[in-house]
């Protein structure tokens, strides 16, 4: 969880209104058609290959979500009740902020699992094992990526869910352009990485040097 003044702080972004409402952030979203707690949802503007993030702020406004991150200026005539809007360069650099922020708030081990594939059959596998096997069998005990949560939207999306109670968390990387492995280790840090199969042909072998 965060406060918003913290967000804005955190993402480096500026407000382009601020109801001076101090809310509690408890649930991040880039969907609006899958907002569960909009009084406490803060909703993240990121562009699709097609549409723009902001066609779905309206949306998510009218199911009662109050708190934005935005990356291009939008018109705020719309808006009638007080909201607070945070309005960023880039919001998937913001909400990977976010999840930097999370995780450096915890010091138990993390761990990361990255390869071609396989990487949610080994997640899965390894949160079972460690669920009911000492020192990690606590209620709650391991915090994972939900289903294949791996990009670079997914897995700060899932160090979100990060809590002082676990003991452990365990978090999918995958990557589809190079460079992107060295944002996602910003964002996990993690005590102990898993690779999984690799595949690579020789075109991009000779491409990556």
């Amino acid at each position: 969880m965060m406060r918003i003044q913290k967000m804005q702080q955190v993402t480096k972004g500026s407000f382009l209104r601020n109801c001076k409402k101090d809310i509690l952030i408890a649930d991040l979203s880039i969907d609006s058609r899958k907002i569960m707690n909009p009084d406490s949802t803060l909703f993240i503007a990121i562009n699709g290959e097609q549409r723009s993030g902001l066609q779905f702020v309206k949306d998510a406004y009218l199911k009662g979500v109050r708190n934005f991150i935005v990356g291009e200026k939008i018109d705020l005539s719309f808006f009638e009740e007080e909201v607070n809007i945070i309005w960023v360069k880039d919001p998937v650099t913001a909400l990977q902020r976010i999840g930097i922020y999370i995780r450096h708030q915890y010091d138990y081990p993390v761990v990361a699992i990255t390869g071609s594939n396989g990487k949610t059959v080994v997640k899965e596998w390894l949160s079972k094992i460690l669920s009911g096997s000492e020192p990690y069998n606590l209620d709650g005990g391991v915090v994972k990526s939900p289903k294949s949560y791996n990009s670079q939207i997914g897995v700060p999306l899932s160090v979100w869910n990060m809590q002082a109670d676990n003991t452990i968390g365990i978090f999918e990387a995958g990557i589809s352009k190079v460079g992107e492995m060295a944002r996602l280790e910003k964002i996990l840090t993690p005590d102990i990485g898993i690779f999984t199969n690799i595949e690579i042909c020789l075109q991009c072998a000779f491409c990556l040097g």
